[in-house]
């Protein structure tokens, strides 16, 4: 897997052109697969997010679970970058674009709708996907968790009133299904099975039992990451060129979004002397978006062929890319990150 995971962009790269060409030449496949699902939740999808995240599951070790609350920083970092800064930077950095920057390229009511489906994504922290980029960076898979279910539950009681605040709406629906049934999912029945397949492996004489099941796994978990590119792209195909200049000039502001949220996590993170084991998830836990719940939100607001709904799911296919690019520039400068002391 040393090749394989090192030209992962590459792979990830001719995804992307394959789910393109055969959402366009197959279409029927994919409308069959998107009809697959429960609260807006593909079950392709799930399994295929599932398969991502299991690894990471086996190697969390509950015992250690009690001593993250020593290491606060890391905790903190991740919700002043989610809750205080994420969704106010997507929704100035939104109305600076298509209000102001893009006024003559977009209508009015167009321009509102995508400034709108841009906020819902930046009040949506990642919840699945997270654990991938984690693992790819070596992150702490105990820290990853505890990272994620705090997010879980802030999300829980803050989504609703910062979405109506930032759009200017008094009743947002919140698809609770969604948000709960993903959780589900993606967090609870992957920890469950990883929790089991850890004591399971621990039973066993070999003491190397654990490290030679991850060897055999992670390989799945990578396949996972490309057979789920496939299918985003795949899903939307059409829409891909059909309107180009339109995902484009979403694009934009959202890339913008990203990095520009990444840089202020990192140099924080670097300010602050976090390991890099914990650095690395904290960065990219405000970076990534629970895509899922915004979209299902975009759809139950605006409506399915709405500009808001286009927007949530331009930020479904920029998310991969940007965020491998992210990993590789962690990767590259983990040694700037103090030594993890166990």
């Amino acid at each position: 897997m040393g090749n394989f995971e090192r030209y992962l962009s590459v792979w990830v790269a001719l995804c992307i052109i394959a789910g393109v060409l055969l959402g366009n030449l197959i279409p029927e496949l994919f409308v069959f697969i998107a009809s697959l699902e429960w609260a807006h939740i593909n079950f392709v999808m799930a399994v295929l997010i599932w398969i991502m995240i299991y690894p990471m599951m086996v190697q969390i070790d509950f015992s250690a679970i009690k001593d993250v609350g020593r290491k606060p920083k890391g905790l903190a970092l991740t919700l002043v970058i989610n809750w205080l800064i994420k969704p106010f930077s997507m929704a100035a950095l939104g109305w600076l674009f298509f209000n102001v920057l893009f006024a003559s390229m977009v209508a009015p009511q167009s321009a509102n709708e995508y400034i709108a489906g841009m906020i819902l994504l930046g009040v949506a922290p990642c919840t699945a996907m997270v654990f991938v980029w984690s693992q790819l960076t070596k992150g702490d898979p105990n820290y990853t968790l505890v990272q994620v279910s705090v997010n879980d539950v802030i999300m829980i009681f803050a989504f609703a009133p910062i979405t109506a605040l930032l759009l200017g709406v008094s009743d947002i629906s919140v698809p609770w299904e969604t948000l709960l049934f993903s959780v589900l999912l993606y967090v609870v029945l992957p920890l469950v099975a990883g929790v089991i397949t850890r004591r399971h492996l621990r039973s066993e004489p070999s003491e190397d039992r654990i490290e030679s099941f991850l060897a055999n796994v992670k390989p799945w978990s990578v396949i996972g990451l490309l057979a789920t590119v496939v299918l985003l792209f795949g899903f939307q195909a059409k829409s891909i060129l059909a309107q180009p200049l339109t995902i484009v000039l979403i694009a934009i502001p959202l890339l913008i979004q990203t990095y520009g949220i990444f840089l202020i996590a990192f140099v924080a993170a670097l300010i602050i002397k976090l390991p890099q084991n914990v650095a690395a998830p904290a960065c990219l836990i405000g970076t990534s978006n629970f895509f899922e719940l915004a979209v299902a939100v975009a759809i139950s607001l605006f409506g399915l062929h709405s500009g808001a709904t286009l927007a949530t799911v331009v930020g479904v296919l920029v998310e991969v890319p940007v965020m491998l690019s992210l990993v590789y520039f962690i990767n590259r400068t983990k040694h700037w990150f103090p030594v993890a002391h166990e």
